[in-house]
């Protein structure tokens, strides 16, 4: 078990090093100037090149990498050129709020999913399994705005029952106004919900038919020992990917859904980085969506080894 976390983290490590990279060049090969977009109608030559200086962009792009991936290893993730406050002081302000959007969303989507998915799986092709897959189907090719604004209509201006934007005035918490999580959860919960489940039931299905399954049945053994004992461990394996995946998501896809909704978290504020060409804060956005996936496929494959004894001796 050593060996295989010491391998997982050396490639989370390494990984983290050719994101940074692929991230660093593409914030450099971005159309525009970022001087002549902070300046606009006072970029004169003079003032131009005083900004470059000040930024330090007059110095090579290789030089600028070295010294902006140092920094981050040594906790400076730079300063924000839109807002001119450290780009660490703006991710931990809105690092909370999405935390906690997506802890419900999770909350509510994984269970869920897992518990119709085997429900279905044990039940295939009938009528209820045929409304589940449906709805799964529904959920995946609706466009998280869509979901967003359908759930605005029916909740708030027709009802009246839920707050259609979900604003967090400065320095309070989400939590104090629950309600205004509620249809931003549940839009995050569709997509969740659809992919997960499929996966679940196509697993089940799967291995409902291996012939370990089929023994315990003929033996007589109860059939919830069957499940939980050797269906769901066995189901779950290839189900723990699309959840690592759909963790790592959450956090970094939040931008439609925050937008829709105005919740400030990690995905307006990437919206807004791109649109104001804020490359520092860009980078240590995107930076931490990717370090995010690499640890929860890391909490996946810990998962794989409690799960599997085989891969838990291979290691």
């Amino acid at each position: 078990m050593v060996r295989f976390l010491t391998v997982r983290l050396s490639l989370i490590v390494v990984t983290l090093l050719v994101v940074s990279l692929a991230i660093f060049t593409t914030t450099e090969v971005l159309p525009g100037d970022v001087a002549v977009m902070m300046l606009r109608q006072g970029a004169t030559e003079q003032n131009l090149k005083k900004v470059r200086e000040e930024l330090r962009l007059d110095r090579p792009a290789h030089v600028r990498y070295v010294s902006w991936i140092g920094n981050v290893v040594q906790g400076d993730w730079g300063d924000s050129y839109f807002h001119k406050r450290p780009n660490l002081d703006i991710v931990r302000g809105r690092l909370g709020n999405s935390i906690i959007l997506a802890v419900f969303a999770f909350l509510v989507a994984v269970p869920t999913a897992v518990a119709v998915g085997i429900w279905a799986g044990m039940r295939p092709y009938t009528l209820g399994d045929r409304i589940a897959s449906v709805t799964s189907l529904v959920g995946i090719s609706m466009p998280e705005f869509v979901t967003g604004v359908l759930l605005i209509v029916i909740f708030s201006s027709t009802f009246n029952l839920l707050p259609s934007t979900s604003i967090v005035l400065p320095g309070t918490n989400p939590l104090t106004r629950p309600e205004i999580l509620v249809l931003p959860t549940l839009t995050l919960t569709g997509v969740m919900f659809a992919y997960v489940m499929r996966m679940t039931r196509a697993n089940v299905i799967e291995v409902m038919q291996t012939p370990y399954v089929r023994t315990a049945i003929l033996k007589g053994l109860p059939m919830r020992r069957i499940i939980f004992r050797h269906v769901v461990p066995n189901a779950m394996l290839p189900t723990i990917t699309i959840i690592a995946s759909n963790v790592g998501w959450m956090l970094g896809g939040l931008i439609i859904v925050e937008t829709v909704f105005a919740y400030p978290g990690l995905g307006s504020q990437l919206l807004t980085a791109i649109q104001t060409r804020d490359v520092p804060l860009l980078q240590a956005l995107t930076l931490l969506i990717a370090a995010t996936y690499a640890i929860s496929n890391l909490v996946a494959d810990l998962s794989y080894a409690v799960l599997d004894p085989r891969i838990r001796v291979a290691s």
